[in-house]
C-alpha cells in the first residue's frame, strides 16, 4: 500500500461511533484546485473536535471517504493555479478547514493556500501540528472577542488543557495577569507557562476565590461561563467554547453591562500568523503529551477521551 502515486494512506471513519470506527485505508490522493495547495502531511493534531466529529458527525459536512483531522504540519508538494505565496518544498502548518471535513489524518491534504502559514523553524512538525486549531481558538477568543489588554486580570478555565495551556501563554505574552483553574496535579505545568495564580477546581469554588476579573475564557463548559459572571468587574467580558448557552442568560448578562459570547474557531491566516510569530519568538510552545503513528489514530482517540493527557496528542504521518 502507498506506492500508487494516485492514492494515499488515510484514516477513515465509515460510520459514526467509538474510536474503533477509525481504520487505515488506501484512498484517492487529492489534487490542488484553483488557489489550493497540496501538502504532504508530516504530523496531524488530535483535538476534542475530532472525537465529536467521529461520534456524532460534529458540525459537518463530511465527504466520502470521511477523513478527520483539522490540524496539519507538512511540506508543500504542489500548488494549484493562482497560488503565488508558497512554493513546493515550503514547510507550512495550518487548519485546512473547520467545521467541514479538513482531512488531516492522511498522507496528503489540499486546501486554499491562505489557510496555511510558514512553519516556525524552531518548531518541529509535531509541535506545529499541535497549534492551529487550539492556538487559533485561544487567539480569537482572547485577542479578538474579549480584546484582552496589558495589565488586565484574566481568568482561564481549564488552564492546563489543550486550548487552555496555549491561552495562558498568549495572555502572558500580551501582559495580562493570568489566573487559571486546573486540577492540583497540573498546577506546576500551568505555572511554568506563566499562570500567576491557580485554583484547584476540585477543592475550591472559584467564585469564592477571585474577584474583579476583567475577562474570562471558559474552555470547560458545564456552567462555568454563567458562574463566571459573579467574579467580573463592571463591564467585564466572558467568552466560552460551550455552544449550549441559555440565550436568556446571555441577554440578561449583556443587559447588566457585561459582554458574554460563544466563540467557534475559524480558519484565519492573520490570526495563525500571529500565533506563529509568538512561537517563533519562543513565547508560545505547545506541550506534547503523546505522539501516535497515523495507523494508531483509534488508540489516540481512546487515550484522548480517557482524559489522561496533559497537553496535546499528535499523529505522526511521515516516519
Amino acid at each position: 500500500m502507498g506506492q500508487n502515486p494516485h492514492t494515499m494512506r488515510a484514516i477513515t471513519a465509515s460510520t459514526l461511533g467509538g474510536p474503533e470506527v477509525l481504520r487505515p485505508a488506501e484512498v484517492q490522493r487529492p489534487e490542488p484546485g484553483l488557489t489550493e495547495i497540496l501538502v504532504r502531511v508530516h504530523a496531524a493534531g488530535v483535538n476534542p473536535a475530532d472525537y465529536k466529529a467521529r461520534s456524532t458527525g460534529g458540525f459537518g459536512p463530511w465527504g466520502d471517504p470521511r477523513i478527520l483531522g483539522f490540524d496539519v504540519s507538512g511540506t508543500v508538494e504542489a500548488v494549484g493555479p493562482g497560488v503565488s505565496i508558497v512554493r513546493p518544498g515550503d514547510e507550512v502548518f495550518g487548519m485546512p478547514d473547520f467545521p467541514a471535513q479538513a482531512g488531516g489524518y492522511a498522507q496528503f491534504v489540499t486546501a486554499p493556500a491562505r489557510r496555511f502559514v510558514p512553519k516556525p523553524s524552531n518548531l518541529s512538525h509535531t509541535e506545529a501540528a499541535a497549534l492551529p486549531l487550539a492556538g487559533l481558538t485561544a487567539w480569537q477568543c482572547l485577542m479578538e472577542t474579549v480584546r484582552l489588554q496589558s495589565g488586565e486580570r484574566v481568568l482561564i478555565h481549564g488552564a492546563a488543557g489543550g486550548v487552555g495551556h496555549l491561552a495562558v501563554q498568549i495572555a502572558k505574552a500580551h501582559g495580562a495577569y493570568v489566573i487559571g483553574t486546573a486540577s492540583a496535579d497540573k498546577h506546576a505545568l500551568a505555572r511554568s507557562l506563566g499562570a500567576d495564580e491557580l485554583i484547584d477546581y476540585r477543592t475550591t469554588d472559584f467564585t469564592q476565590a477571585v474577584a474583579d476579573i476583567d475577562a474570562v475564557f471558559d474552555t470547560v463548559g458545564r456552567g462555568y461561563a454563567t458562574r463566571s459572571l459573579q467574579v467580573l468587574r463592571e463591564g467585564g467580558r466572558v467568552v466560552t467554547l460551550a455552544a449550549a448557552q441559555d440565550p436568556a442568560e446571555m441577554a440578561d448578562a449583556r443587559a447588566r453591562g457585561f459582554s458574554f459570547d460563544f466563540n467557534a474557531v475559524e480558519p484565519d491566516r492573520v490570526g495563525l500568523g500571529a500565533v506563529a510569530a509568538l512561537a517563533a519568538e519562543g513565547r508560545l510552545r505547545p506541550v506534547i503529551d503523546t505522539v501516535f503513528p497515523l495507523d494508531d489514530a483509534s488508540k489516540a482517540h481512546a487515550y484522548g477521551e480517557s482524559g489522561a493527557a496533559t497537553g496535546k496528542i499528535v499523529l505522526s504521518v511521515v516516519q
